[in-house]
């Protein structure tokens, strides 16, 4: 039995969005863990009620979901050319979290989109916001899941084998970086 945690994040609110089934689908592929779903329905950030009230609850309880997590997976759609509001706005609040929950942090990127290129730009966009955080973003394999709508079941399970053979390298080598983490840590602090 594995002690590891791996967070999902989804930037879509839908409760039946291809991105969140996506996500699913890839957390069996990163081995014996705990999967938590984040709450990105989070209020606009606005500086003067962070000035005026603090970080709300909800934007520490995701921070601290980070910081607590062996690795992040993100499956985040393309909204007009870029990734989502949601997820924009939950990496705008959470940069305000003390401490750099985001620094060293595994990993693993994930979209599903209408579209043929499956969500390419979002990505693009979103390792560009996350670049600033420092985690360890993996290189790769891309898994970008076009014309998702025809993707899954009628019970969310992904159809398409190329892209779960894609999933399953992914998540491997997100938790063998995970592990490769944990393992430094423990020396570090030895």
């Amino acid at each position: 039995m594995s002690d590891l945690t791996l967070l999902g994040l989804c930037g879509s609110l839908r409760r039946e969005s291809t991105n969140r089934k996506l996500m699913r689908a890839a957390a069996p592929h990163f081995g014996t863990a705990r999967f938590i779903e984040g709450d990105l329905r989070l209020p606009l950030y606005d500086g003067d009620l962070e000035e005026a009230h603090g970080v709300p609850a909800e934007v520490q309880r995701l921070g601290d979901e980070i910081r607590d997590a062996d690795a992040v997976v993100i499956a985040c759609p393309e909204y007009n050319k870029a990734l989502s509001g949601v997820m924009k706005n939950a990496l705008d609040w959470v940069s305000r979290v003390k401490g750099g929950v985001w620094r060293d942090k595994p990993v693993a990127l994930l979209s599903a989109a209408a579209g043929r290129a499956g969500g390419e730009r979002s990505q693009f966009s979103l390792r560009l916001a996350l670049n600033a955080f420092r985690p360890r973003v993996l290189p790769g394999p891309e898994v970008m899941l076009a014309d998702s709508a025809r993707q899954f079941d009628a019970e969310g399970r992904l159809l398409d084998e190329g892209a779960q053979k894609l999933l399953q390298e992914l998540m491997g080598d997100l938790r063998r970086v995970a592990l490769e983490q944990r393992q430094r840590a423990r020396s570090e602090a030895a």
